[in-house]
């Protein structure tokens, strides 16, 4: 009984200290992983990826996005992680971003961003994930989905892990294919992102031009990538 009861209070201990409180959205969330893995892993998925990708020959382009990248980060709750700002050659409407401080922009969403403003809601939206640990929590499901995987053993080494990992981490095996965070994610990421906007100095209101622009080209034959894993402008 009483190795019961000192398991039971383990066990409760240890709920209590993964639950974690996102920074302006104040939201409780589920996290087992542990904050430097989840860094390690979202460095080693950037690597792989950007291996396999593109970077952009553009360079006053790419330069504008890591300076806008830059400064949005700086106005974060988290300033002093490792921040990387890429810009890859791809006619892709998209962009990610994984644990750790690792955000990919592809050159196919610039005519629809058109300006710094439109880059920075793009790039306020990816930050925002990353501070929300969204990667870290969606991990923390697919950890307890399949029990078989400790916190504590998981790597990118591992083929059968890796699939499980790069997923939650929103990215698929084949690099460029974003896998969509839930609405609720997605909404935070909104509201995290447009505060980091009005911080940076950048005016919120561009953000709803933005989505609005993004409505527009949905009416296309096609729904563009990031509007399939970013539905932002049904909730703004």
């Amino acid at each position: 009984m009483h190795s019961y009861q000192k398991f039971l209070t383990v066990f409760f201990v240890g709920i209590i200290a993964a639950c974690v409180t996102t920074p302006i959205s104040n939201k409780s969330a589920f996290i087992m992983i542990p904050i430097r893995q989840e860094i390690a892993l979202g460095k080693q998925a950037y690597n792989q990826i950007l291996k396999e990708e593109k970077d952009s020959g553009d360079r006053k382009t790419t330069a504008l996005v890591k300076q806008i990248g830059l400064r949005l980060a700086k106005v974060s709750a988290m300033p002093n992680l490792d921040w990387e700002f890429h810009l890859i050659e791809s006619e892709q409407q998209n962009a990610f971003a994984l644990p750790g401080g690792k955000v990919a922009v592809y050159t196919g969403l610039l005519p629809v961003a058109m300006n710094e403003a439109g880059l920075a809601t793009v790039m306020s939206h990816e930050i925002a994930h990353v501070i929300a640990r969204h990667g870290a929590q969606r991990m923390t499901r697919q950890l307890i989905l399949t029990a078989g995987l400790m916190a504590t053993s998981i790597s990118l080494n591992n083929s059968k892990q890796k699939k499980i990992i790069m997923a939650a981490l929103g990215v698929g095996i084949v690099y460029g294919l974003t896998l969509p965070f839930s609405r609720t994610n997605e909404a935070e990421a909104d509201q995290i992102g447009l505060t980091y906007m009005a911080r940076a100095g950048y005016n919120p209101n561009e953000a709803v031009r933005f989505w609005k622009r993004f409505a527009n080209v949905k009416g296309g034959q096609e729904i563009p990538a990031f509007l399939s894993t970013h539905p932002a402008d049904k909730t703004l």
